[in-house]
């Protein structure tokens, strides 16, 4: 019995220091640029990518942006917008707008930025900004609405497929990938999401109401 009590015990600590890393755990300071937030990404047509020819700033001269409180509540201004570093080898182009065609009933619309070996994925509130070497120093370091959960990931390249490590762990968690015209995301609550390249943002999708 005392030790059925004792296990009961570690576990109850354990558990209370896990929530105590996920809700509790102080974010990092924020270096997002004010530009991002300075107008509507709304109006941004997003058929009309940015040139990755190097005549401009590379992706360590743009500060890492952070989701803002528990969620943007505008759609924001693209974060990598000045940045012209040709993508790194191994890094599959995936830039644009996406919005899903499947599963049925799920209306899903996500923005990936890219230069370099950086992403920035913004969707649903967030902004998600990393570098794809794995580490998870260079990793999405960021939150999850509507609970503003902390969350820790490290991100990297497989066989053209973009994985995510939650707290660096070698297992993966999420998926992106092209396969043919469509972008495919696999996401455990959801399951495989597939979506099609849309110019702009659908006016449903432009605002979101404060988490």
């Amino acid at each position: 019995m005392k030790l059925l009590i004792r296990v009961i015990g570690m576990l109850l600590l354990a558990i209370a220091m896990l929530a105590g890393v996920l809700f509790g755990y102080p974010r990092p300071a924020d270096t997002t640029e004010a530009r991002v937030f300075a107008s509507s990404g709304a109006a941004v047509n997003y058929c009309d990518l940015p040139v990755l020819d190097g005549s401009g700033p590379g992706a360590a001269d743009i500060p890492k942006a952070f989701t803002p409180g528990c969620g943007w509540t505008q759609w924001p201004m693209p974060v990598l917008a000045n940045c012209t570093e040709p993508l790194a080898a191994g890094v599959v182009d995936i830039r644009g707008l996406w919005r899903s065609t499947s599963p049925a009933g799920f209306d899903h619309v996500e923005r990936i930025e890219q230069c370099g070996n950086r992403a920035v994925v913004t969707a649903g509130g967030i902004i998600h900004d990393f570098i794809t070497d794995g580490t998870l120093a260079n990793g999405s370091r960021d939150i999850e609405p509507p609970s503003c959960v902390n969350t820790w990931v490290a991100i990297d390249w497989e066989d053209g497929v973009m994985k995510f490590h939650p707290f660096g762990l070698p297992y993966t968690i999420v998926t992106r990938e092209l396969q043919s015209a469509q972008l495919v995301w696999n996401y455990p609550r959801i399951g495989e999401v597939r979506m099609e390249r849309i110019c702009e943002i659908p006016p449903t999708h432009a605002t979101r109401s404060a988490s």
